[in-house]
């Protein structure tokens, strides 16, 4: 099949391929591009710091590339990316050309979107562009021109790219000079998380590892610098990088291909992700981005210490988080599941990062009886409690992430989010019964900035139903569905 055999969509977004000067990058595309198209380009191709902070002001405006963005004492929860500062520093540039040769002075990538840059061709002749995605047989973009300029798609997800460049003969004759298929065989690729997200991360590293090995690459991962430690010996193939370092190097990368993870809100177009995220789970939506099968893996972590922390039989929770809606908001919900966790024998640990959290006049306690162990801790020694604990009760948070790679059963309580959201658990406490899964309803904005955040019932006696409604009961018996939970209780002396 020729490049003319192609399928063409009408209609279908691409970016034009204009003719300005090398050192005026940001006037290689067409203002046809969307806006979201716009502002990402900017933010790619802009060399003026001033320009670029701008470009990025107008994205945060438009996009939210993670769920929380902020990084505390080596434990994360999801907090939001308030500052534009923060959101500049962190995100790592793509080099400001495409970094493969091609011949006649022809650069291209898979960095940001398929990339092409054409130099100035000799007087009566000229260029012509194609862009295809294989796998779809569609084309991108089939473009002309008669001056040196740059081309890019405008999905920046994987795609399976082919790149055709042909010289255009003053007799108006075209040779093909350039054509590549997609091959990132033994080439320098990098994959890029938002810093600050705990539970996300936790997901979408074995993703990272999969498209690793569909595509045998040497693999860089830029994540938050508390995870690493995490990683780095349970993934030796890949090369972790601390993404908020590695943003601010301004070093000129050689990356054959560039991806970007993250939770990407009003992508309408989806340039950023082929799927939205709240249809397809936190953790899916990189299987996704990567092009791999978005069947979920359980990451593989490193404890601090391999060893039980404490010789007795023990069961952790964790009952904090970022925002009220993601707490258990049954306000004695809590102090039952412990009176009934020690009633069968077991010590109950609490390995929260703060033993109290909220904001104005709402704020949320240790409950009583439990073992307190918050604190800024690192992450390898939470998986070491959590490692050898009996199983895990908490919310749709970070830690219910690190206890699903820790091996050990989870009970996830939650009805902010829909069960599809988070991995895959028998042990999910759900009501159907009353208001939930407003995360996952594209209708709704999340606003990361309200602490009380609920869409359709703020305000009114029916706030945080979806959780207020869930009963300790409900939990009780999810718990004792745990085939290694103990079924009864025990007296004073533990028999």
């Amino acid at each position: 099949m020729t490049q003319n055999d192609k399928v063409r969509v009408e209609g279908f977004e691409r970016v034009k391929l204009k003719v300005k000067g090398e050192d005026n990058l940001s006037s290689s595309l067409e203002n046809k591009q969307t806006q979201e198209s716009e502002l990402i380009n900017k933010i790619n191709n802009l060399s003026q710091n001033r320009q670029v902070q701008d470009a990025i002001q107008a994205l945060d405006k438009r996009f939210s590339p993670m769920i929380g963005g902020e990084e505390v004492n080596n434990q994360t929860e999801q907090k939001p990316a308030n500052s534009t500062k923060n959101l500049v520093n962190q995100f790592i540039q793509a080099s400001p050309k495409p970094t493969q040769k091609g011949p006649m002075g022809i650069l291209y990538d898979f960095n940001f979107g398929i990339r092409v840059y054409v130099p100035k061709p000799a007087a009566g002749e000229g260029w012509r562009v194609c862009l295809m995605d294989l796998d779809t047989e569609v084309v991108l973009l089939d473009q002309t021109c008669q001056d040196q300029g740059y081309a890019t798609t405008a999905k920046h997800h994987y795609m399976n790219g082919k790149i055709i460049v042909s010289k255009i003969h003053r007799d108006g004759k075209q040779e093909e000079v350039l054509v590549h298929e997609y091959n990132a065989r033994g080439k320098e690729v990098l994959i890029a998380f938002p810093v600050g997200s705990l539970g996300d991360s936790l997901g979408w590293v074995p993703y990272a590892e999969k498209f690793r090995k569909k595509h045998d690459c040497k693999l860089t991962l830029a994540l938050g610098k508390n995870l690493i430690d995490l990683f780095e010996k349970a993934y030796p193939e890949i090369r972790f990088v601390d993404a908020s370092v590695y943003a601010q190097q301004k070093i000129e990368n050689k990356f054959y291909a560039g991806y970007y993870i993250g939770l990407f809100f009003e992508d309408e177009q989806n340039n950023w992700q082929p799927r939205d995220f709240r249809l397809v789970g936190l953790h899916r939506t990189a299987g996704y981005i990567l092009g791999v099968d978005p069947e979920e893996v359980p990451p593989r972590l490193v404890a601090s210490e391999d060893t039980r922390p404490i010789p007795e039989p023990y069961v952790v929770i964790a009952t904090q988080a970022s925002t009220q809606c993601k707490y258990w908001n049954n306000p004695f919900g809590w102090h039952y599941i412990i009176d009934f966790l020690k009633s069968l024998g077991y010590r109950v640990i609490c390995i929260d990062r703060d033993r109290v959290f909220g904001k104005d006049l709402v704020w949320n306690h240790i409950p009583n009886g439990a073992e307190d162990q918050t604190g800024p801790r690192p992450l390898t020694e939470r998986v070491r409690w959590l490692k050898y604990a009996e199983f895990f009760v908490g919310l749709s948070s970070g830690l219910a992430w690190l206890a699903w790679g820790a091996g050990i059963p989870v009970v996830v309580i939650s009805g902010f989010t829909n069960p599809l959201t988070e991995f895959n658990t028998p042990y999910r406490v759900f009501n159907t019964h009353v208001c939930n899964g407003c995360w996952n309803d594209i209708r709704y904005l999340f606003d990361h900035n309200n602490f009380l955040y609920c869409p359709k019932h703020s305000n009114t006696s029916r706030q945080f139903e979806c959780t207020k409604a869930i009963s300790h009961q409900h939990v009780i018996k999810t718990i004792l569905s745990i085939p290694s939970c103990r079924q009864k209780p025990v007296n004073e002396k533990g028999k």
